[in-house]
């Protein structure tokens, strides 16, 4: 069976729409696969513009929390930082040294921002060169990206095929995108695009009284309580479509189309479904953010394993590069 990889930015505690749309579509991918899942949080890319350290570690800290409260299958796939495993860079240096600069200055993360190269730094630059280490160090076959991150797999595909017809041997396994078709669009609370950036998100793992809050604060229509209602034009009943059964959903549709039936209501339901389907998920979530020493272990011994594989892949390129074995 083939071995899934995906990075995981650490930007904090993952929202509903993450959890739906991202989190938990890669733990049923890896579950697909007898073969052991590579899961790493991209802490070294997040230097490219986050530098604080406090920040940083209480986002690694959250999102691995999160990952492993939604079940993360730790006796099977690997949970690790980036930073945790030095051949990462080292390889990125090989792979920069075959990398052309035109093929760089290409990239959608570089050109959305080479407007002002002020701000742009060389991490942000190099990386796709580093996302293609992180992804060939290791073997992956398999790799979950959004349509926003499918550009930086094919670099990465074009540099395995490059470095492996360079020395007319098969040194990197040349890895395939997984890209869903149907990519679950979660609307926020305002009714975009659920976002961190619209500070328009719902945190499945805040307490409850302030989880309620942000449910109450969805923006529904001035439709009055005795009226019919469109679910379909309703984020309410979105989301909940999204957290319950078929058959719950239909009730509501009902409910709505019945009339005398009012938003306030429905964002009760809503409240009290997120609550019910993610009720072992914050329960776990609590225990490792107030246990962090556990995800520690957890980080360490699967960096242990992820090394064992990239040193062996980092030596395939070492010895045809001329460079003695690690």
């Amino acid at each position: 069976m083939a071995r899934v990889l995906t990075g995981i930015q650490s930007s904090g505690e993952p929202h509903l729409g993450n959890l739906l749309g991202a989190i938990l579509p890669a733990l049923e991918l890896a579950e697909q696969h007898q073969e052991s899942a590579f899961f790493f949080i991209a802490d070294l890319h997040s230097l490219t513009s986050r530098k604080d350290a406090q920040s940083l570690q209480k986002s690694t800290y959250e999102v691995a929390a999160a990952w492993l409260a939604c079940g993360l299958n730790t006796e099977k796939d690997l949970l690790y930082r980036q930073s945790d495993i030095p051949e990462v860079t080292e390889l990125m240096w090989y792979l920069a040294c075959f990398t052309p600069y035109g093929q760089l200055k290409k990239a959608h993360a570089f050109k959305e921002k080479s407007k002002n190269l002020g701000q742009v730094n060389a991490g942000l630059f190099t990386y796709p060169v580093l996302m293609a280490a992180d992804i060939l160090l290791y073997d992956a076959e398999i790799v979950p990206v959004g349509k926003d991150q499918k550009q930086h797999l094919e670099i990465t595909r074009d540099l395995a095929s490059r470095i492996n017809h360079f020395f007319n041997e098969s040194i990197f396994i040349i890895p395939e995108p997984h890209i869903r078709e149907q990519v679950m669009t979660i609307p926020g609370i305002d009714g975009r695009k659920m976002s961190k950036t619209y500070n328009n998100y719902i945190n499945v793992f805040w307490d409850e009284q302030r989880l309620r809050k942000q449910v109450f604060r969805i923006v529904t229509a001035p439709t009055p309580l005795e009226a019919p209602k469109d679910p379909d034009k309703c984020t309410v009943f979105h989301l909940y479509s999204l957290v319950a059964t078929a058959e719950e959903t239909e009730e509501l549709r009902k409910k709505y189309l019945n009339g005398g039936f009012g938003f306030k209501d429905a964002k009760e339901l809503l409240f009290g479904k997120i609550l019910e389907r993610f009720k072992e998920a914050r329960e776990k979530y609590r225990y490792f953010i107030e246990n962090p020493k556990e995800i520690d272990k957890i980080f360490q011994q699967s960096a242990e394993r992820a090394r064992e594989v990239a040193v062996k892949v980092l030596n395939r390129l070492r010895k045809a590069l001329g460079f003695p074995p690690r």
